[in-house]
C-alpha cells in the first residue's frame, strides 16, 4: 500500500492551553520559565470568544493561554469536562487548501472551512480538525507574511518578561495517553500521514517489590511526520495491573484521552536546569540509585562516554540515555501541574526539558526512569488505587 502523501506541515506553532486563571500563568512562564509575554486578546476578540487569552514564547516554543470569560466559550466547554490542559495544537502549513483536501479526502473531520484573513504585511489561512486525543482539536495554518497569531489579537510593541534566559527553542514531541491508543494511531498513520518511529513496552515490577504496591506498566508507539519531523509519543496502560498504571490514573485524572507532556529543545540543559532551579522551578524526583548505576549503562548501551560530569548530572537530577557511541540525550521532567500547584483541577501535564547530543531516539531506559519517578510521586501523595485482581469489578 502506497503511503499517505504528507499534509505539508512545517512546525508546531504553538500549544493552546486552558486555565481557570491567566495570572498564576503569567507568573509561571514570564517569571519561572523565562517565556516573554507576546501579546493578548484585543477586547473585541474576548467578546467573540467569551475568553481572554495571553500568549507566551521562547523562540519557536509558543504557547497559548486562554482563560473563561463566559460560560459559552471554547475554553469553558473544556474546563467543564477536564481540569487544566491542552485544547489545541497549532501547525504552520505549507498550504492550509492542500492540507484541508487531503485530511477531508482520508476521512479527517474538519470543525469549520478553511478562514482567510489579511493585514498589512500579508494573508493568512486556517481550519480545524477534531482527532482522537479527546477533547483536544489540531489546527493548521498557513501563513504568507501574515504577523498577527490571529484576527484580533494584539501583539505588544514591548514583550513582557525576560528574552528567553534558558535558551529554549523549539518543541521537540507532544506525549499523549490514551486508554486504547490503537485509533490514534490508526488515525496519525492514514488520516495525517505520519510514520512509525519507535516503540517500547515494559512493566516496573522492580517498583512493585520496592514500595509494596502493584506496580503498573506501558506501551508506546512514537509517531514521525515525515517532512517535518514532528513526532508524537503516544502511550497507553499495560497489564497486568492495567488499573494501576500511571497511563490509566492519568486518563481518571485528566477525565479522557489527552496530551500528557510537551518536551521543550535546548542547546545547553545544564545551565538551563541550574537556572530553573534557582528562580523556583520544581522537578520529577530521581533517586541516587539511578545515578550510581549510571556508569554501567552508558557502558552497556554503547555509548562510551559523555561530556558532562556525572556527579553535575547527579546533582541536577539530570537523565541520561543513548543507544550508539558519543551519541546521546539528556532529559528532565518538571512536575505536573497538580502537584506543582497541590490542586487536581490545575491538570496533570507537565513540560520535559531535552537536549539531543546525536541521539533522535526516545531514551528507553529514561522512559522508566520517568515512569517509576510519577509513581513515586502518587505514591507519596495517596494517588495510586489497589489494583482489583483479575476478574474483579471494573
Amino acid at each position: 500500500m502506497a503511503r499517505p502523501e504528507p499534509l505539508g506541515i512545517k512546525r508546531i506553532e504553538a500549544i493552546h492551553y486552558y486555565v481557570r486563571r491567566i495570572e498564576r500563568s503569567q507568573r509561571f512562564y514570564t517569571e519561572l520559565l523565562g517565556f516573554r509575554e507576546l501579546g493578548r486578546s484585543s477586547p473585541a476578540l474576548e467578546r467573540e470568544g467569551g475568553q481572554t487569552s495571553r500568549l507566551f514564547g521562547a523562540r519557536d516554543c509558543q504557547v497559548l493561554v486562554s482563560a473563561p470569560e463566559s460560560e459559552r466559550s471554547r475554553a469553558a466547554r473544556f474546563l467543564r469536562k477536564h481540569p487544566e490542559g491542552i485544547g489545541t495544537i497549532i501547525f504552520e502549513v505549507e498550504d492550509a487548501q492542500r492540507a484541508f483536501d487531503l485530511l477531508d479526502g482520508r476521512g479527517g473531520t474538519p470543525i469549520d472551512e478553511i478562514y482567510r484573513a489579511e493585514d498589512d504585511g500579508g494573508s493568512l489561512a486556517s481550519f480545524s480538525i477534531t482527532t482522537p486525543f479527546g477533547d483536544t482539536t489540531f489546527r493548521f495554518v498557513e501563513r504568507k507574511g501574515y504577523r498577527a497569531l490571529m484576527p484580533g489579537f494584539e501583539h505588544y510593541d514591548a514583550p513582557v518578561g525576560r528574552d528567553n534566559p534558558y535558551g529554549f527553542d523549539h518543541f521537540d514531541h507532544i506525549t499523549s495517553n490514551f486508554q486504547t491508543m490503537s485509533p490514534a494511531l490508526l488515525w496519525m498513520e492514514h488520516v495525517l500521514g505520519f510514520e512509525r518511529y519507535w516503540d517500547i513496552e515494559f512493566h516496573t515490577r522492580d517498583v512493585s517489590l520496592e514500595e509494596g504496591h502493584t506496580g503498573s506498566g506501558l506501551r508506546s508507539v512514537v509517531m514521525n511526520d515525515p517532512l517535518s519531523e514532528v513526532k508524537f509519543a503516544n502511550n497507553e496502560p499495560l497489564r497486568p495491573f492495567f488499573k494501576a498504571s500511571q497511563i490509566n490514573l492519568f486518563n481518571e485524572d485528566h477525565r479522557g484521552d489527552g496530551v500528557q507532556h510537551v518536551a521543550l529543545a535546548v542547546d545547553d540543559i545544564l545551565p538551563c536546569v541550574r537556572g530553573l532551579r534557582a528562580a523556583g522551578v520544581k522537578f520529577m524526583p530521581t533517586p541516587g540509585s539511578y545515578y550510581d548505576a549510571l556508569p554501567g549503562r552508558i557502558e552497556s548501551a554503547g555509548i562510551g562516554g559523555i561530556d558532562e560530569d556525572l556527579e553535575v548530572l547527579r546533582e541536577l537530577e539530570i537523565l541520561v540515555d543513548g543507544e550508539a557511541e558519543r551519541r546521546y540525550l539528556l532529559q528532565i521532567f518538571l512536575e505536573d501541574s497538580a502537584s506543582y500547584y497541590d490542586d487536581p483541577e490545575s491538570g496533570a501535564f507537565f513540560f520535559e526539558i531535552i537536549q539531543r547530543k546525536g541521539d533522535d531516539g526516545f531514551g528507553a531506559g529514561n522512559f522508566r526512569a520517568l515512569f517509576e519517578s510519577i509513581e513515586r510521586q502518587q505514591v507519596a501523595e495517596g494517588r495510586r488505587p489497589d489494583e482489583q485482581p483479575s476478574g474483579g469489578p471494573s
